[in-house]
């Protein structure tokens, strides 16, 4: 039984989901089978990772019924707008082969995402998606989103890891009633995360690997995952982290690890701006 978090509309998530950024087109259906066969339930695409024919297929093979599943896709920069989004969520919906959504996100704070998220309110309120977010919005953008519109956004996917650990967005993010979800919760690997001293005298501890320590640290934290793995066994030790926790000593020696910026990609930085404004989805 996988477990799940309440959004702040009633609808239930699965706190630990499988995502596939950067995993390519030809190797997606594979992976999503072979995670869905370990038991994840909640899959992670966006329309510029190109692979949501691909997660389509699986779930299609997997002959997990529909209503088992929480598939969760982006809404990318080059189609934000009001119009260009409708279009785009009904791209996304042929593609995945699917009749809704249960999350639909903001990809990035660029572009006319008010008029996004005008087009997100309505697809919402029409019953074609059962919940509405961001992702990689800071805590200044998020408030005012919030502000200015009807629907507070269920989720906003960011970048967290014990480098990153966002403490100041999530307390933003619980005063709002927006529940935080993590990408790279791995870190991606960077800073060679895996090696770490400290984290892995804490794996010991609990005869666990660094990275279900770092997952369970998360889910400690009330934090939604979705770790990407291409290997089996890798997925299955990703899902194992559901039997044990680490204690307050634990978490205050992690707290120390927190490098307060991303190690990842940098938002506030222009060129990062220009080279996300430059990219269009594939259609």
């Amino acid at each position: 039984m996988m477990h799940t978090v309440k959004l702040n509309n009633g609808i239930e998530m699965p706190i630990e989901g499988y995502g596939v950024f950067q995993v390519s087109p030809e190797e997606t259906e594979r992976c999503v089978t072979e995670a869905l066969e370990v038991g994840y339930r909640s899959i992670d695409t966006a329309a510029a990772y190109g692979n949501e024919e691909a997660v389509g297929k699986a779930i299609k093979l997997s002959g997990i019924p529909r209503e088992e599943l929480f598939v969760t896709t982006k809404l990318w920069v080059s189609d934000q707008g009001y119009e260009n989004t409708k279009l785009a969520f009904e791209t996304s919906l042929k593609k995945l082969g699917l009749d809704y959504l249960d999350l639909y996100l903001i990809h990035q704070p660029f572009g006319d995402y008010y008029g996004s998220w005008r087009a997100m309110e309505d697809l919402y309120k029409e019953g074609k998606i059962k919940a509405i977010g961001v992702s990689n919005f800071e805590a200044d953008r998020l408030v005012d989103l919030i502000l200015n519109n009807d629907v507070v956004p269920a989720v906003n996917q960011i970048e967290v890891h014990p480098f990153l650990q966002q403490n100041e967005a999530k307390a933003v993010m619980e005063e709002y009633g927006v529940q935080i979800e993590a990408w790279g919760p791995l870190s991606e690997g960077a800073n060679n995360i895996f090696e770490n001293e400290l984290l892995k005298e804490i794996a010991e501890k609990h005869q666990k690997s660094v990275a279900q320590v770092i997952l369970r640290w998360h889910l400690d934290r009330g934090v939604i995952i979705i770790p990407k793995s291409v290997r089996k066994e890798r997925m299955q030790e990703n899902l194992a982290v559901f039997d044990f926790s680490l204690g307050q000593e634990d978490i205050e020696k992690i707290a120390t690890l927190d490098l307060g910026k991303s190690t990842i990609i940098d938002h506030h930085n222009v060129e990062v701006v220009k080279q996300l404004n430059s990219l269009n989805t594939p259609h």
